[in-house]
């Protein structure tokens, strides 16, 4: 399961005007504990912030969802109170946060409120204020250039063994007449039954 944590991160900021300032963000990545959304944090600015950085905090933030925007690098912070049946009990109140992307106050309601429509429940939207995160890194695609490339090579190299097994295949069909005790008899079994495998892959 993937948490949501907010790392500050501490580094030496050039300004618009040219100045430079020492200077901490907050940041918010998913991640499955403390220590692996250190690491990411490392991974994720190793290439954006120029010289050196560290981590000051790292602090678990309860976000039910995030809705990100292309058009906005802001973030709002939104507050969410709906009422819910728990069983056969009377309602009870259920809150949780949500971050949007979006220029204005008024922009992040109505984000919200779009994306929550279909909630199956009346909904109140008590407090929205802009969030001091930088930027936001979701759970990591499964597959990204990465993987894929371990995946080619991962495929080349099964491919090249395949082939090798077919080749020891055929030359014992070269040779019916040769002798065989019963373990060779089992791992000849045993490379029929991979290679019809891998043929149905």
């Amino acid at each position: 399961m993937n948490n949501w944590f907010e790392v500050k991160v501490k580094y030496t900021k050039q300004l618009d005007n040219g100045a430079f300032k020492r200077v901490s963000e907050p940041y918010l990545l998913a991640a499955m504990t403390f220590t692996d959304a250190e690491a990411r944090i490392y991974e994720e600015l190793g290439s954006v912030i120029r010289g050196e950085f560290r981590v000051t905090n790292i602090a678990p933030k309860e976000y039910h969802d995030i809705f990100p925007y292309d058009d906005s690098d802001e973030w709002f912070k939104c507050k969410v109170v709906y009422s819910a049946h728990d069983g056969d009990s009377e309602r009870k109140k259920i809150v949780q946060y949500f971050l949007v992307g979006a220029h204005t106050v008024e922009e992040a309601t109505a984000r919200l409120k779009e994306n929550l429509k279909d909630l199956l429940a009346d909904f109140d939207v008590p407090k929205v204020e802009l969030s001091p995160i930088v930027d936001v890194y979701p759970v990591k695609e499964v597959i990204d250039g990465a993987d894929e490339e371990f995946i080619s090579i991962s495929k080349q190299k099964y491919e090249g063994v395949l082939g090798a097994l077919k080749s020891i295949r055929n030359s014992v069909n070269v040779h019916p007449d040769c002798e065989a005790d019963s373990e060779f008899e089992d791992m000849v079994s045993m490379c029929d039954e991979v290679i019809k495998e891998a043929d149905e892959v």
